[in-house]
């Protein structure tokens, strides 16, 4: 059986389409997100913190491990203008087998008031995305893990329906002593089935993103680096000036530039099992989304988590515009945990 998965993963590799864009370019944004508390606290993407969070197989389904079985991840987010969106996933291990999840991530716009041509309000409306969560994962060696996940799409925005599929690949590394850890991941491969109205196909946000943790042996932290959009170098964009003539943000000869644009910088304070404060740093964000005026903390994000043997809660909240910061609340349980506790 884990040879017939590696060969569909070969499979996929072979046939993704190798798209460039970044942005607002495509159907389906939601599926970039950040819902877990830990990751938006480090800045928003981490591919490659090993252990036992089963949100982190979210942004890659190889760190899906065995250390998770049982456990159920529940993620709620306070967005911008009324918005909010969450995440519930439950994963099982089977010996021999490999480690399974399955769960639902949501985008609630909220609601809206209808209008027609003339202006006349007629009503209201609501609009709302949902991703399904098929994820599996295996260990080739007690060191490397490979993992898919499958992820069925449906947008509904008024009256216009879109189906769609996506799909993560993802391969992690850890060293013996789990100090070290390494990830990569493809995500968001995929196809949008049915259109909202008739209108071509669009693109999917597809990405490739690898990182790397490493938490210290004789001191209570851990460091990130997550390099994002591996597959397109230039992540400057052009826009319209006041004076309606288009200029780029930052010229596209400037290396360095280019280069922050792509990292994402996190890091973790550990004093013990059962507590955490981290921070991160997203440059393109600070570079997109500051206001020249007043910087302020725009790119920066910080969180912290609270670990007990049953549960875990994490709390992130990163900045993104002068104007507001979301806010990340997570919940992992361990109903069997749970369950040993009362009967013990």
């Amino acid at each position: 059986m884990k040879k017939r998965i590696l060969n569909i993963i070969i499979f996929f590799l072979i046939m993704m389409p190798s798209y460039s864009q970044t942005g607002g370019d495509h159907v389906y944004e939601f599926l970039n997100l950040t819902h877990s508390g830990l990751v938006s606290a480090l800045g928003g993407t981490n591919v490659s913190i090993y252990g036992g969070n089963l949100n982190m197989a979210y942004h890659n389904p190889s760190l899906l491990s065995s250390e998770m079985s049982g456990s159920a991840a529940l993620n709620y987010v306070n967005y911008f203008a009324g918005i909010n969106y969450g995440m519930a996933l439950y994963s099982k291990s089977y010996k021999g087998v490999g480690n399974f999840a399955a769960g639902i991530t949501y985008l609630n716009y909220g609601t809206f008031t209808a209008a027609d041509p003339t202006g006349t309000i007629t009503g209201t409306f609501k609009a709302s995305e949902y991703a399904f969560q098929l994820m599996y994962s295996f260990q080739i060696d007690s060191l490397l893990s490979v993992g898919v996940n499958v992820k069925p799409v449906l947008s509904h925005l008024e009256d216009y329906t879109s189906f769609g599929i996506a799909s993560d690949i993802g391969a992690s590394w850890h060293s013996s002593n789990k100090l070290f850890s390494a990830g990569l991941v493809i995500r968001n491969a995929g196809y949008q089935i049915t259109t909202y109205a008739g209108e071509p196909r669009e693109n999917l946000p597809f990405e490739i993103q690898a990182g790397v943790s490493r938490r210290l042996l004789h001191a209570p932290f851990r460091f990130s680096l997550t390099y994002r959009h591996l597959e397109k170098f230039d992540l400057t964009h052009q826009y319209l000036t006041s004076t309606g003539t288009l200029e780029t943000g930052q010229a596209k000869s400037d290396f360095s530039e280019n280069l922050l644009r792509h990292m994402i910088f996190g890091a973790e304070l550990i004093p013990g099992k059962n507590f955490y404060v981290c921070g991160g740093y997203n440059y393109q964000r600070r570079s997109e989304l500051q206001v020249a005026s007043k910087v302020s903390t725009v790119g920066f994000s910080w969180g912290f988590g609270i670990n007990t043997t049953w549960a875990s809660i994490e709390f992130g909240r990163a900045t993104y515009h002068l104007a507001g910061s979301s806010t990340h609340i997570s919940l992992i349980v361990r109903p069997d945990k749970i369950y040993r506790r009362n009967h013990s």
